[in-house]
């Protein structure tokens, strides 16, 4: 993944003109053929903690359920990138143990993760990743363009939220992905649980959560426990940051048609 840095104030440019193009459809409904932008927010909770109200036990959109073939859900059959596209990483976070290095490679090996299908074969998902100290979360809301970066959440026990912006709605060749905003939890502890297995991992978090920008839902089976889009987590976790079987099939099936 190539990274580059440039002025954050062309972001806040761009920002000015296409903030007015946001449609929030929180229900998603199509009228006619017309397309609707809507969004759809994951909430990564600490293992434990309790499984959130809305969660279906892993039933969903469809996947693979045999054993041989793993484990996996979608946001909608069909939601995925139809071009490559950039993200924004704000790597400024509240812990000496999580340098800009270390957050950056943590990021870097989490695209290619899904980029390459966990080393099967070549996606290429995403674009560049680009540094900018000015971006944030900021609730999700569209802007234009997508970000990740850390911030506090307003409750404690939940690692990371992952907005996903795009039309889910109607044929499944007409289902797009168009923006992502990734935010990890400032309340924890962040680095390299390698080191130091009372960290919460960057590399593993991140991995999953930029799962769900790249059009992967959650999974709550206890069967599905090794995925990397099991929803649960806790510290001293790097399981996810490897792909699964489930992950590696629900992946290449999605972007190979």
């Amino acid at each position: 993944m190539r990274k580059k840095y440039f002025i954050p104030l062309t972001i806040v440019v761009l920002a000015a003109f296409i903030g007015t193009l946001a449609i929030a459809t929180p229900n998603g409904k199509t009228k006619g053929k017309d397309k609707v932008l809507s969004k759809i927010t994951f909430i990564h909770h600490r293992k434990a903690y309790g499984k959130p109200p809305w969660a279906g036990g892993g039933k969903g959109n469809g996947g693979g359920k045999k054993e041989e073939q793993g484990y996996y859900e979608y946001i909608a059959k069909g939601a995925k990138w139809k071009t490559q596209e950039d993200f924004e990483l704000n790597p400024n976070c509240n812990d000496s143990t999580a340098t800009e290095t270390i957050i950056t490679n943590a990021v870097d090996s989490g695209l290619d993760e899904w980029e390459t299908a966990g080393g099967t074969t070549e996606l290429s998902i995403f674009g560049n990743l680009y540094i900018n100290e000015v971006v944030n979360y900021n609730d999700g809301n569209y802007r234009g363009y997508n970000t990740i970066s850390f911030g506090t959440y307003e409750n404690a026990n939940v690692i990371g939220v992952t907005t996903v912006w795009g039309y889910f709605t109607g044929p499944p060749g007409q289902r797009e992905i168009i923006e992502a905003h990734v935010l990890l939890n400032d309340d924890f502890v962040w680095g390299d649980a390698d080191t130091n297995a009372a960290l919460m991992d960057i590399q593993n978090i991140f991995t999953h959560e930029i799962g769900h920008a790249a059009g992967m839902g959650d999974l709550y089976e206890d069967a599905a426990s090794e995925e990397t889009m099991y929803g649960y987590s806790s510290e001293g976790e790097t399981k996810k940051r490897d792909l699964y079987k489930g992950d590696i099939t629900g992946i290449t099936k999605l972007y190979s048609n």
